[in-house]
């Protein structure tokens, strides 16, 4: 098995760890441990390859799939998001939230590998300045390059009739 990445690394407002990638899952599923602190929301995106599920470890957070009506899930509760359906979350609880990102093909594992840095310690990054115009190009188009479409920015939620 060749890089297999271990320890916790920073994607952004969030401490994750891989804890099966898409190679050890034999290229049919990736599992990222995500903690995000309160409020944490990311851009409303859709994943062209890879259905998603997330499992509250901890916490409480708010799933916006589709058009569906929110979905408030509590510790040991599930939501599932469809490849091609846009979405995101957002972390409701006034403590930071841990969640299982469960993806199958699994492609997501890469995208949030590439995308992160190793962490400098096992907690939640420092607040950090909002993203320039070039980082938000350079993320955006590698989403892309991991089937994943950015919709919008933090904030923005699927629209529903």
């Amino acid at each position: 098995m060749a890089d297999v990445i271990t320890g916790s690394r920073w994607f952004f407002a969030n401490l994750v760890n891989v804890i099966l990638s898409q190679e050890e899952g034999g290229g049919r599923m990736s599992i990222v441990e995500f903690a995000g602190p309160p409020g944490d929301m990311p851009p409303l995106h859709l994943h062209r390859t890879d259905d998603e599920a997330w499992y509250v470890l901890e916490g409480e957070m708010s799933f916006f799939v589709g058009d569906e009506q929110p979905i408030c899930v509590k510790a040991r509760g599930l939501a599932f998001g469809s490849k091609g359906v846009a979405h995101t979350y957002r972390v409701e609880s006034s403590e930071p939230a841990r969640w299982l990102a469960i993806c199958t093909p699994g492609d997501f594992e890469r995208f949030v590998v590439a995308a992160s840095r190793p962490a400098e310690r096992p907690e939640l990054p420092v607040a950090m300045e909002p993203p320039s115009e070039a980082e938000i190009a350079a993320v955006t188009a590698l989403a892309a390059e991991h089937g994943i479409d950015l919709l919008g920015p933090p904030g923005v939620l699927p629209s529903r009739p």
